[in-house]
């Protein structure tokens, strides 16, 4: 059964700014799924919409077999949401911000103390559980987040952009109490993130945003595996000014060129045996070469094939068109 479906779903905000531009995912129930997307890519909107805090213009979704609009009070019920922004009173205690939290959702008395104390151990936060959580360090913060939304034990869990904002360390601790809660709780969680690796690592399924429209989707391994060979990337001087294009397109066994900027990519059925060639062939066009590496495909490089551009130009050109 799918706990999360989303049909055609269309938003456009004023100015002509099109969001959603028919988006339609399937989510099956008790998995981690991952919307990927560089920034202005409309994950952002499609949570609020599943969540009940937008409505499309047009289009139909359900999550826990709930219709988002016509019965968008039980939606509420049965998800759990953790935004961007931190939901929680730094100037209340963790438990404190807990306790509230159950009383929001109507459980009270000895209930209510029993459910945070188990959540408080549950994310490691028993010992903190009386501090401020404006003492908290950041990671320590959104995990209490993460614990606000799990207190009336939803059915789907959605965390957008959860990482963001956290160093290596704290992003590596929550990446583990996602998986937890996949694993012992049996929560279907829906994950937004423009982490290539949180992507990677994380979702069982993913779909890959583009402009407002699912450009890709499947497993991890799944969408990699369409890409044969391997990835040569060349990191040149100076910029190419096109030349280094025109220097490499008479080369056999080289697909997929692209250029932006000083960085140059390739795919080749072996980048070992490639290498050589393409260095050859830079060097002979006057082109410097700062660097070259050889890699199995990544998230970025199926983004590349879907979308038509690498995520790093895609995050460019989102953050131009916002201005």
């Amino acid at each position: 059964m799918n706990a999360i479906e989303a049909s055609n779903l269309r938003k456009t905000y004023k100015g002509d700014v099109t969001a959603l531009d028919g988006l339609s995912l399937a989510v099956e129930a008790g998995t981690i799924f991952g919307l990927l997307g560089p920034n202005g890519a409309g994950k952002s909107t499609t949570v609020k919409i599943l969540t009940t805090l937008s409505r499309p213009d047009s289009g139909e979704a359900r999550v826990a077999g709930f219709d988002v609009v016509r019965d968008a009070s039980r939606v509420r019920r049965s998800i759990g949401v953790i935004g961007q922004k931190p939901g929680l009173d730094p100037e209340a205690t963790g438990r404190e911000n807990l306790e509230m939290q159950a009383e929001i959702y109507g459980i009270v008395g000895a209930a209510r103390r029993e459910r945070v104390e188990q959540i408080l151990d549950q994310i490691g936060l028993a010992r903190a559980g009386d501090r401020l959580a404006k003492t908290y360090s950041g990671g320590m913060q959104r995990r209490l987040d993460v614990a606000l939304g799990l207190v009336h034990r939803p059915k789907v869990l959605f965390l957008d952009e959860p990482t963001t904002g956290l160093d290596p360390e704290a992003r590596a601790e929550l990446w583990h109490e996602i998986e937890r809660l996949a694993r012992e709780e049996e929560m279907t969680i829906l994950l937004t993130t423009h982490y290539l690796e949180e992507a990677d690592r994380l979702a069982a399924r993913l779909a890959i945003v583009d402009r407002g429209r699912v450009v890709a989707e499947g497993t991890p391994e799944q969408l990699k595996s369409e890409l044969r060979g391997d990835t040569v990337q060349v990191e040149l001087v100076e910029s190419s000014n096109g030349n280094a294009l025109a220097a490499l397109q008479s080369l056999p066994g080289l697909s997929g060129l692209s250029v932006d900027g000083r960085l140059l990519r390739a795919r080749a059925e072996n980048g070992a045996a490639a290498v050589p060639a393409v260095l050859a062939a830079l060097e002979q066009s006057g082109l410097q070469v700062a660097s070259a590496t050889i890699a199995r495909p990544s998230l970025d490089d199926v983004y590349l094939r879907h979308a038509g551009r690498s995520f790093e130009q895609a995050e460019t050109d989102n953050r131009e068109e916002a201005l």
